[in-house]
């Protein structure tokens, strides 16, 4: 399964390149971000050096990496990323998204992890889950509308696993 361009209603989720790192460390740049996924901005040259890393594949060859940055086609910038974790012989995805806080509450994130969440399902992966620290509500509510529901699993930092999961 190759990382391929998706188009969404308002967006383009592009593969990810170590040349998006300059634009992306702007979009990444306010410490509210990481209130509940914890760390801090990364400086563009940190953000290049974990996009060298991303860009090179997972080490587990059971594992694939799957990551995009979102860009907004009105604006033609970047706003965000989404990411995914698949493990093809399990026909399972952890996935994870973020937008820069000038785009929040535009349903952005929502459209970006519709569009993810439908491109791995055409791809044949039965189980997507995510997880979300439980006091994240804007969080939350993008898992919900991308067909997400809350378990009872609680990971080793306190988030609440979210699962689809899928017939077949």
């Amino acid at each position: 399964m190759l990382t391929e361009p998706i188009r969404a209603a308002r967006l383009d989720l592009v593969p990810l390149a170590v040349e998006h790192a300059a634009e992306m460390s702007g979009v990444l740049a306010d410490p509210a971000l990481h209130t509940y996924i914890g760390g801090e901005p990364l400086s563009p040259e940190a953000l290049r050096a974990r996009y060298e890393r991303l860009t090179a594949g997972s080490p587990d060859p059971a594992v694939s990496w799957h990551n995009w940055v979102l860009r907004l086609r009105t604006a033609d910038c970047l706003i965000g990323t989404v990411q995914a974790t698949v493990t093809p012989a399990r026909r399972t995805a952890e996935i994870a998204w973020i937008t820069g806080t000038p785009w929040q509450g535009q349903g952005l994130a929502t459209e970006a992890a519709r569009a993810l969440t439908t491109w791995l399902v055409r791809h044949y992966i039965r189980t997507i889950t995510a997880h979300i620290h439980p006091a994240h509500q804007a969080s939350a509510a993008v898992a919900r509308a991308a067909g997400l529901s809350p378990t009872e699993e609680v990971d080793d930092e306190g988030e609440v696993v979210w699962r689809l999961s899928l017939g077949g």
